[in-house]
């Protein structure tokens, strides 16, 4: 945990801090996350494919948008998923032309078993805080969330090369 001192009440530091231990916490979050793909042989592409069904059944296209792929790349990497039993996939039954991708209880048990504390610890961390706090947290995650994908906008907008 980043304490501040007595002297590091000026709003400079702790505004610094803040982005300092946002940093900190971005790359430990990487790092963890490249060590359980480096565990299961999963690509960064894979983990992001993975990490989208969490929230349920998707479309290949979100897929495609989470992880910049090409709708071929796409589907390689949902045929490789599936051999593995990651993933299936079906034909939307709105649309026969779509295809469904859903995460398998193996995912879902891959996902408890390396992740399942870092969400009990995470909820014991929230539980600390009061309502007020709860909501400016939410508010800066929200706000720094935005700010990080409209720069991912940005910076595929750009031509290669720019500097």
């Amino acid at each position: 945990m980043i304490e501040l001192n007595a002297s590091s009440e000026d709003r400079e530091q702790v505004v610094s801090a803040i982005g300092l231990a946002v940093m900190r916490w971005q790359d430990a979050t990487q790092s963890y996350d490249e060590a359980v793909g480096a565990k299961w042989g999963l690509s960064s592409a894979e983990r992001h494919c993975l990490g989208l069904l969490h929230g349920g059944p998707q479309s290949a296209g979100a897929v495609a948008t989470v992880t910049g792929l090409t709708p071929a790349a796409v589907t390689a990497l949902i045929d490789r998923l599936e051999a593995r039993g990651l993933l299936t996939r079906t034909r939307s039954l709105e649309d026969r032309r779509k295809v469904v991708i859903e995460q398998t209880e193996l995912t879902r048990q891959l996902s408890a078993r390396y992740y399942g504390d870092i969400a009990r610890e995470g909820e014991k961390v929230i539980g600390t805080f009061s309502d007020t706090e709860l909501k400016t947290i939410l508010r800066f995650v929200s706000a720094a969330l935005d700010l990080q994908r409209d720069q991912i906008a940005r910076l595929k907008a750009e031509a290669p090369g720019d500097p």
